[in-house]
């Protein structure tokens, strides 16, 4: 469900925050900033060894519960990772800030990636009793609802987090493509053209491209995203680029991706999708370079997806011999991705 994953990330980020402006100050911490570090480069054991230390030395325990929560869930041992984060809450004393609501956003994560839904949506139940305008947490809910096809209590949370913040587009999108997941596109459909008729000239050519992208009605899609190429950004240009591969002309939609990185080298995710655009276009050999070049980068965000499209460009390559090596090396990484098993299988035939 891509809105839980773009929530996750944004956790993260949330998270690093948290430390650097003022949680357990007073307290000794460097190893738990250490471990912190060592998630954001994606080195999940390395962390928990910093985390363990930490809590040989005496620094703040909810903190380092929380890091080994986290790094548990980068692990997949949601279990554990369920275990640390209710720990964690354990060291409150009583006080709920914004750490506490971070913990708990993890612990419903935990939760939900151990198959446990319900106790997942009951960590959003205990956010939103105490926190009524949490909108992060009507929109995770309402996603959770959808996969239980209680349509009604997702369309009355999705409902509330628009009104909350109706020029959320990022939000609104989120809501479409879980409506959509879960099979209620025409409502979905609804939702968004709703948001086109209410916005009227308040909306930005951005925004109004990103829901015609949507909506696959992509000549206007196309007009409004031309027009938003100016601001330069990352999100704007893969829009634009996106929308000309739907419309069939993946020549051009590179040519937008190439220029953007021209001068934006370190942009692994315009990198990621102009390795799909070659992908389409069966040069290979080019989408395995910007796959590559994706993965040079430091941020680590797209780590997952570019490894992972790393070894379908081998693939299509015919090596399959280094392809079932890199497979192995994600797999070490993401051991709950039950496609990537699939594959490696038969990677290991060939």
């Amino acid at each position: 469900m891509k809105v839980r994953v773009r929530i996750r990330i944004l956790l993260l980020a949330a998270g690093a925050m948290l430390l650097l402006s003022g949680c357990g100050i007073g307290k000794k911490q460097e190893n738990i900033d250490q471990g912190m570090e060592a998630i954001a480069q994606l080195d999940y054991e390395g962390a928990l060894a910093c985390f363990e230390k930490a809590l040989v030395e005496g620094e703040d325990e909810e903190l380092l519960y929380r890091g080994q929560g986290i790094a548990c869930i980068g692990l997949s041992r949601y279990e554990d990772a369920a275990a640390a984060l209710e720990k964690a809450l354990s060291f409150c004393n009583g006080h709920i800030g914004s750490l506490e609501f971070d913990i708990n956003y993890y612990l419903a994560l935990a939760y939900y990636k151990n198959g446990d839904r319900d106790r997942a949506i009951q960590v959003y139940d205990a956010i939103l009793a105490l926190r009524k305008d949490e909108k992060t947490a009507y929109c995770l809910r309402g996603a959770l609802e959808l996969e239980k096809d209680e349509y009604d209590k997702a369309d009355a949370d999705f409902q509330k987090a628009i009104e909350l913040d109706k020029k959320d587009y990022d939000c609104l999108l989120d809501i479409y493509i879980s409506m959509d997941k879960n099979g209620y596109k025409e409502a979905g459909v609804e939702y968004l053209q709703k948001a086109l008729t209410e916005g009227g000239d308040g909306i930005s050519d951005y925004d109004r491209g990103r829901l015609y992208y949507f909506l696959e009605d992509y000549e206007n899609a196309r007009n409004c995203l031309e027009k938003a190429r100016d601001t330069g950004t990352a999100e704007s240009v893969l829009f634009l680029g996106r929308t000309y591969e739907a419309l069939g002309d993946f020549n051009y939609a590179s040519s937008v991706y190439a220029g953007y990185l021209e001068d934006h080298p370190d942009s692994p995710q315009v990198q990621n999708q102009l390795g799909m655009c070659k992908m389409q276009m069966g040069e290979y050999e080019a989408a395995l370079t910007a796959f590559q070049a994706g993965l040079a980068c430091e941020d680590t965000t797209y780590m997952q997806t570019l490894k992972y499209n790393e070894i379908a460009a081998c693939e299509k390559l015919a090596q399959f011999g280094k392809a079932a090596e890199l497979m192995r090396s994600y797999l070490e990484l993401y051991p709950d991705d039950a496609k990537a098993k699939r594959e490696y299988e038969f990677l290991k035939t060939r």
